[in-house]
């Protein structure tokens, strides 16, 4: 009994207490862009992203195409691209997450009123992984655990899309899985939202260009919330969700 009290005791406390003020450790979060020029027909960081997530002259990064890899400000010879370990920079609209060094942070949620209205006291939510690694399903599982406690807010995980308000994309829908991304939506009852979570449900991620992918689904219907990264942080999608529902 003593050796398992020291344990819990050398474990600290799991729990996080304020989920609205934490800051992930060494976790690699939204960037910042320095505001001096770059210089003439530099474009190196341009030329070594994966996702063509950055255009140079002004510098611009889109985080609904960045994998967040760092390749970008390892080739800066300025030194300008910096990603802090912040988690908040979710966005409700795509141009939202476009970051300059005009706008250094992406243009925050804001309150749904219908949703507030309807989903602000209870909300259940349903994930379909749609081609994904597994790296975000992890991310989302954790907001289940003694750490994020998601259900403090009366947000929860459901088997059945018939049970659920709203449903979290992840994964860059890949051909295989649109009939069954689009089987779960119809399943849902109204009214009904969607959230897309990591690069590949944003833009296709490093995906973006593969044949084997079939993303008319969201020409059809479009999030509600947009959560950036790769994987994003559970804390990312912490804050847009109680941002998108006018939670404190």
């Amino acid at each position: 009994m003593l050796k398992a009290l020291r344990v819990l005791r050398s474990q600290g406390d799991q729990f996080i207490g304020d989920l609205r003020s934490a800051v992930p450790t060494g976790h690699r979060g939204r960037p910042v862009l320095g505001a001096a020029p770059c210089p003439v027909g530099c474009e190196a960081c341009a030329q070594v992203c994966p996702t063509a997530a950055i255009t140079a002259d002004p510098l611009r990064i889109d985080l609904a195409c960045c994998v967040f890899c760092n390749e970008c400000a390892l080739a800066c010879p300025e030194e300008k691209i910096v990603f802090t370990p912040e988690p908040r920079m979710s966005a409700d609209r795509p141009e939202g997450l476009v970051v300059t060094a005009d706008r250094p942070s992406p243009t925050p949620v804001a309150t749904s009123e219908a949703l507030r209205r309807v989903f602000g006291r209870s909300l259940r939510l349903r994930q379909v992984s749609a081609g994904g690694c597994n790296g975000c399903e992890l991310e989302l599982n954790a907001l289940a655990n003694v750490n994020f406690d998601l259900q403090r807010y009366g947000i929860e995980w459901v088997a059945s899309p018939r049970h659920a308000d709203g449903l979290v994309l992840t994964g860059p829908i890949s051909s295989h899985m649109a009939e069954a991304l689009q089987l779960t939506w119809d399943a849902m009852p109204e009214p009904r939202f969607l959230i897309s979570f990591g690069a590949c449900a944003l833009s296709g991620g490093l995906y973006a260009d593969s044949a084997e992918l079939d993303r008319a689904f969201l020409s059809r219907f479009s999030p509600s919330l947009l959560v950036p990264g790769c994987p994003p942080h559970p804390l990312t999608f912490v804050h847009g969700i109680l941002d998108l529902l006018g939670i404190r």
